[in-house]
């Protein structure tokens, strides 16, 4: 796990006017705490710190240089706007290499379960213990082959560099199960419709001597002086 470095900027002023000037000037509010220092206030370069969570993950390793000393950090926590999707604040953890951390690591499924077999991830994160500089980015679920009924529990998630799972052994993380047929879509979706009070409106009877497929002529108005004869002859 590589750690990246930004160049941290103090921040003297607070509240929420400070905080968007901040960001107007494409920096982003953070703390840095841990190991028992008072918190630093300060900001992060935005464009950088994006770079940093697309690379690293979300437990990125950054080495924060400020006042031109440098401090180790994970990323604990990022705040981001639920429209713009703009990182708003991060929390950043002192750490020391060599030291033990423990973090939630993304679970990722891969490869391809047996035909007519559906794949739900139960868990998306599972706690992990771990070395601070050799946090695995993601933990990988391979479920090529398997069938219904074979789900993976914590147990049998791997994981490298000296990581310990501390998630319930016997928790569910993915479960696979028999992909349903029509029938059972469309006993369902009744269901849901009776639930919800919907009435599914009876198909009208076909006309007698009519076969799928054929033409009905459209009715004559009452009063034409025509038939049917004499409208194809003109």
């Amino acid at each position: 796990m590589a750690d990246h470095r930004l160049v941290a900027e103090a921040r003297t002023e607070f509240g929420k006017g400070s905080a968007r000037r901040t960001r107007r000037a494409g920096r982003i509010p953070a703390v840095l705490y841990g190991h028992g220092q008072d918190v630093v206030h300060l900001s992060l370069p935005a464009l950088e710190f994006a770079a940093v969570l697309r690379n690293g993950g979300s437990n990125a390793l950054i080495t924060v240089v400020l006042d031109g000393t440098e401090q180790l950090a994970l990323t604990k926590s990022v705040q981001r706007d639920p429209l713009t999707r703009v990182h708003e604040h991060v929390d950043l953890l002192v750490v020391r290499r060599g030291e033990r951390v423990t973090v939630d690591v993304p679970v990722v499924v891969v490869g391809e379960p047996a035909a007519e077999t559906l794949v739900s991830v139960e868990l998306n994160t599972v706690s992990v213990e771990a070395p601070a500089t050799a946090i695995p980015e993601s933990i990988e679920v391979d479920v090529t082959g398997r069938e219904a009924g074979n789900g993976v529990t914590a147990a049998e998630l791997s994981v490298t560099g000296g990581a310990t799972v501390l998630t319930d052994p016997e928790a569910l993380v993915v479960n696979l199960m028999a992909a349903p047929t029509a029938e059972q879509l469309d006993a369902e979706l009744t269901e849901a419709e009776a639930e919800a009070g919907i009435e599914r409106e009876e198909s009208a009877p076909a006309a007698e001597g009519v076969g799928e497929g054929d033409v009905v002529p459209e009715p004559l108005a009452q009063g034409s002086g025509e038939s049917v004869e004499s409208t194809e002859n003109s």
